[in-house]
């Protein structure tokens, strides 16, 4: 697959605009040039982070002038804010938390419940039915009522295609359960089904799109649940991308009707593999329109990352880092150009909010004034936006 140049598909992320350059008296301004600053990108495209970043000055430069989204890479799990019974702290993701806010970084929610054994903390294991119940429903309420209405999205049991020790705790209808507690504690985020494998190996039986489907109908039908926020996550951790199957299991997925989002994206292998499938991996997740955002699985540790970094340790791109300044550049940055001898500049501009500027001589006018402009999609395709900005 060549993945130098975009698709077509990408494409439909953006909008033709055709500025106009004026003077105080309407008359068109020709050979001036448009300087086109994109102000924020309305696609969420995002990296996780960890508390490194809160003491690294080197590593909150590198991500605050790439991302506009993030997820907690460990901070908010279970086993994090209560590694012994009953002693809460939410010390660690309150100050990641107002650092995302600072600097005006969404942030979702991961995870209230992660249903794989591994990961739960001694207390946990060693519960009789009764006090795990009361445990989960206590966990519930504590982190989602402290973070409601902070975050975008919330992963509620997490894993649970794979693994079931809630189910096997509380019975069949336990993730049910869990997700009609999560609705009557913070009805307004949406409720993601966080799972991996799903559109990564079509091997993999458990999470397969149809699974997942039926897993999704499940909770959704649980008395209660049936005007639930939900919504679909795609772990994506990927070895080598089979981009046909990745694409048929999105096919499948939107059916459900509900938001799609690619919310650990990694490649396993070399850097130079890494940053090839990389590519391919995003550019076919932007170009699917159903696709509402994407989170990188890359916080970085001195230790290393959990399969792939995008920089080095001095915070150098390596080849993957490469690639994602490339997209950033393609689906949002800034551009000029010359207007023509009617005052008009064309442009493909992403969905975003955007400051648009004259310049004459490479310097900016005193009497230019900057003028926002929103491209938003278009409620029938091929429609030119005019925009006119006046001297």
């Amino acid at each position: 697959m060549e993945v130098s140049s975009r698709s077509k598909h990408e494409r439909t992320r953006e909008e033709k605009v055709r500025i106009q350059a004026v003077d105080e008296q309407g008359n068109p301004l020709s050979n001036v040039t448009i300087s086109i600053q994109q102000k924020t990108l309305r696609f969420p495209f995002g990296c996780a982070m960890n508390k490194n970043i809160l003491s690294n000055t080197a590593y909150q430069n590198w991500f605050t002038s790439r991302f506009r989204v993030t997820t907690f890479e460990d901070e908010m799990k279970w086993y994090s804010t209560e590694a012994t019974r009953g002693q809460v702290d939410y010390s660690v993701p309150d100050a990641m938390l107002a650092f995302a806010k600072q600097h005006n970084i969404a942030v979702r929610g991961h995870n209230v419940i992660w249903d794989d054994p591994k990961y739960q903390s001694g207390w946990v294991n060693s519960l009789s039915p009764n006090d795990f119940r009361t445990a989960v429903q206590a966990r519930v309420g504590s982190i989602m009522t402290r973070y409601r209405g902070k975050l975008i999205a919330w992963d509620v049991v997490n894993e649970n295609l794979h693994f079931s020790f809630v189910e096997s705790k509380l019975g069949q209808s336990a993730s049910s359960v869990i997700y009609n507690w999560a609705g009557k504690t913070d009805g307004f985020t949406t409720l993601f089904l966080n799972e991996y494998n799903t559109i990564e190996e079509s091997g993999d039986g458990a999470a397969s799109p149809a699974k997942y489907l039926q897993k999704l109908k499940e909770i959704q039908s649980f008395p209660g649940n049936e005007n639930l926020r939900m919504g679909i996550g795609l772990e994506s951790h990927f070895s080598t991308p089979n981009l046909p199957y990745m694409r048929a299991s999105l096919d499948t997925l939107a059916s459900a009707n509900v938001p799609i989002w690619l919310t650990e994206v990694d490649v396993q292998g070399n850097p130079a593999q890494q940053a090839q499938y990389l590519e391919q991996i995003l550019r076919e997740a932007y170009s699917y329109p159903k696709i509402a955002g994407i989170v990188i699985w890359s916080a970085w540790s001195p230790q290393g990352c959990y399969r792939m970094c995008l920089t080095d340790n001095n915070f150098r791109n390596l080849a993957t880092g490469d690639v994602v300044d490339k997209l950033l550049h393609e689906w949002g940055g800034s551009l000029a150009g010359v207007t023509d001898a009617n005052g008009f500049f064309e442009a493909s501009l992403s969905h975003g909010d955007y400051s648009v500027k004259i310049i004459r001589h490479g310097v900016a006018d005193k009497s230019s004034s900057t003028s926002n402009l929103t491209v938003a999609p278009t409620v029938s395709g091929g429609t030119t936006l005019i925009h006119r900005v006046t001297a």
